[in-house]
């Protein structure tokens, strides 16, 4: 018997399985019940099961190396906040977090609340600042159990939080986002001032840090970077003036890279943690290692005559006998249907371009001008191939997103594959220190 399907023949329970007829299915309410229980296996797979497929690998290393670049650029007191929301931008939250935690970050941003509380059932226990402003009750009690701080932005959320924790014998950390010119969350910096004595009235809440938030850092043109710097200068002026001395923090990622005067006391690196620039003309201005590769495999060769129509659509016609690579990889894991036929993909070191509509779960690759193309090669979507890098940059480029948009796509069901030659990749806390023990000034927390 071939080798083919070995794997499956070997599986004595599943070969001998019975089929399953509509009479033996569960009741719905039989089913639902079932649910609790079901666990799936994934983890008892093999690592060549799990990419039999298509997958994604993560070079942990490569975070520890961007940390370590983007502390180049700051001052040793100026510490820095690796932002790991929406899965640690598809990399995988508590890994990343981790190796940024080990390479010198000692803060972490997250957007929700149980993005947070996943770090911590992760065993993280540096402190993590959500940036999402929230005031309902479970969320915000969720937060405090979970040792999450939080974001104030408005008044009627600062009462609605101190309401709730009044009574309570530790206080609520709390930090202030300030609105200088991204109109998206925060008290309007011309209100900081008055904000900012509500909160001293308000008990149960303590002010950690100000922060405001860039919008046009990753631009070429600096006037409102310029503009949101006089703005939220006036604000911590005038805040200075009643006694407000907290730590400061207003760049991200472009900030980080292009504006050394707006560095204060910590830094918010998002992208730029990934491996990624965050805008083209500051490309060169670190060396960066992108972090994230993605690949796939072939699953079938064909060779098609001229003037043959390809996948939906036929919007690619062979205009030569062409030889065609099925890649078991397609817009429904995070491959945009709108780079169909503007793709290039690498397979063994050499290039060769997408044609035709990508698909939910394939696409097609034109390998007539490869000789040595075979079933079950691997295929380079994004990463480094011989002498080829393909990033999430270019794809970005290609179909008018953002790199931030691109790696954020990649769909759960590839797996991720995890590196790293100088560290334990497990998600685990590195130390028992407490979140209380963190003392900002000192480069350990804010």
């Amino acid at each position: 018997m071939s080798d083919f399907f070995k794997t499956w023949a070997d599986d004595e329970p599943m070969r001998d399985r019975p089929r399953i007829s509509s009479s033996s299915l569960p009741s719905t309410s039989e089913f639902a019940s079932s649910l609790g229980s079901f666990k799936p296996a994934w983890e008892e797979l093999t690592q060549e099961q799990r990419c039999s497929r298509a997958w994604v690998e993560i070079d942990l290393d490569a975070i520890g190396e961007n940390v370590t670049q983007i502390r180049t650029k700051l001052q040793p007191q100026t510490a820095v906040m690796a932002i790991v929301k929406a899965d640690g931008y598809g990399h995988g939250a508590a890994y990343v977090a981790q190796a940024a935690l080990r390479a010198g970050a000692t803060w972490l941003g997250v957007a929700t609340v149980w993005e947070g509380v996943e770090l911590r059932q992760a065993g993280i226990v540096a402190p993590i600042l959500v940036l999402e402003a929230i005031s309902d009750r479970d969320r915000a009690i969720t937060a405090r159990e979970n040792q999450l701080d939080l974001t104030v932005a408005f008044p009627q959320q600062a009462v609605a939080l101190s309401d709730l924790f009044a009574s309570s014998e530790v206080p609520l950390p709390i930090h202030l986002n300030i609105d200088t010119g991204m109109s998206r969350l925060g008290v309007d910096w011309t209100q900081a001032e008055s904000f900012v004595r509500l909160l001293r009235g308000l008990p149960g809440l303590e002010l950690k840090t100000i922060y405001s938030h860039l919008a046009t850092a990753d631009e070429p043109d600096t006037t409102m970077v310029q503009e949101q710097h006089r703005r939220f200068e006036t604000v911590l002026n005038r805040l200075r003036a009643i006694g407000c001395d907290q730590p400061i923090h207003l760049s991200n990622s472009a900030g980080a890279i292009a504006y050394p005067d707006l560095h204060y006391d910590m830094v918010r690196v998002g992208l730029a943690l990934y491996g990624i620039a965050p805008a083209p003309h500051l490309a060169d201005q670190l060396t960066l290692r992108p972090a994230m590769s993605v690949r796939a495999k072939v699953t079938q060769l064909r060779t098609l005559p001229p003037d043959r129509g390809v996948s939906y659509g036929h919007r690619f016609i062979s205009d030569r006998e062409t030889k065609l690579a099925t890649v078991s990889i397609g817009y429904a894991d995070g491959v945009p249907r709108l780079l169909s036929g503007q793709l290039t993909v690498a397979i063994g070191g050499h290039l060769a371009p997408q044609v035709g509509t990508i698909t939910m779960d394939q696409l097609l690759v034109d390998v007539t001008d490869l000789a040595r193309v075979q079933v079950g090669d691997t295929v380079t979507l994004i990463g480094d191939d011989g002498s080829h890098r393909l990033t999430a940059q270019q794809w970005a480029e290609t179909i008018g997103s953002i790199p931030w948009e691109i790696v954020c796509g990649f769909r759960q069901r590839l797996p991720r594959l995890y590196h790293s030659t100088t560290s334990s990749i497990e998600p685990v806390p590195e130390s028992s220190q407490s979140r209380d023990a963190l003392d900002f000034r000192h480069g350990s927390g804010i």
